[in-house]
């Protein structure tokens, strides 16, 4: 008898846990709203934020300067994401800056070997970028290149995503940890976030 109650507490008692567990990410586990409706990036170029998830980004003029941070969000958030449906990069660049643009997107590419379809650069007017920018809400600022170190999360309402805590500010690309052990949990989060509501709709639709 005590055989099987030790079985059951090393093989049985560690599911129980487990699916618990995975119910409640299931059913609590959101990431916070920290401003709604920001700027549309579609009112001033081609691609947009509603209807996509977005990693958005301001690395400016000189981009020479912002390659470890490209690199960096390559290769731990892009390339493994970019295959997820509506899921896109948006950097958002000063207008004379297409050249510089291409030929680091040209080094992404063939560093990783991923297919950046999905990575995206849109050249603005400064007003242009610093309205985007200024409708975030963070106390952040541009610098004199209209650069930012850090990078936000932007769901398909056009709201900004990310952690309530009180330091929060966005994603700070220079540093692996917080890419590594921040930004790509609530990546996952708001992904699933959205298979979740997606597959309640779809489930409705066929009652």
């Amino acid at each position: 008898m005590k055989k099987y109650i030790v079985l059951a507490v090393l093989f049985v008692f560690p599911l129980v846990v487990y699916l618990f567990f995975a119910s409640g990410v299931n059913h609590f586990a959101k990431l916070p709203v920290l401003t709604q409706d920001i700027d549309e990036i579609g009112q001033y170029a081609e691609v947009q934020f509603t209807d996509r998830i977005t990693v958005l980004g301001f690395f400016g003029s000189a981009l020479q300067d912002k390659k470890g941070l490209a690199l960096n969000l390559n290769q731990k958030i892009y390339k493994r994401f970019y295959q997820f449906e509506d899921f896109q990069f948006v950097i958002a660049l000063p207008k004379g800056t297409e050249t510089q643009a291409e030929l680091l997107k040209q080094e992404l590419a063939g560093t990783t070997g991923t297919d950046m379809s999905r990575w995206v650069f849109s050249f603005l007017t400064p007003e242009q970028l610093t309205s985007i920018f200024d409708s975030l809400y963070l106390p952040l600022q541009l610098d004199q290149n209209d650069a930012s170190p850090y990078v936000f999360i932007v769901d398909r309402e056009g709201n900004l995503r990310g952690r309530d805590d009180d330091d929060f500010v966005g994603y700070d690309a220079r540093s692996v940890a917080d890419i590594n052990n921040n930004m790509v949990d609530d990546v996952k989060v708001i992904l699933a976030e959205y298979r979740m509501a997606l597959k309640k709709y779809n489930q409705k639709a066929i009652r």
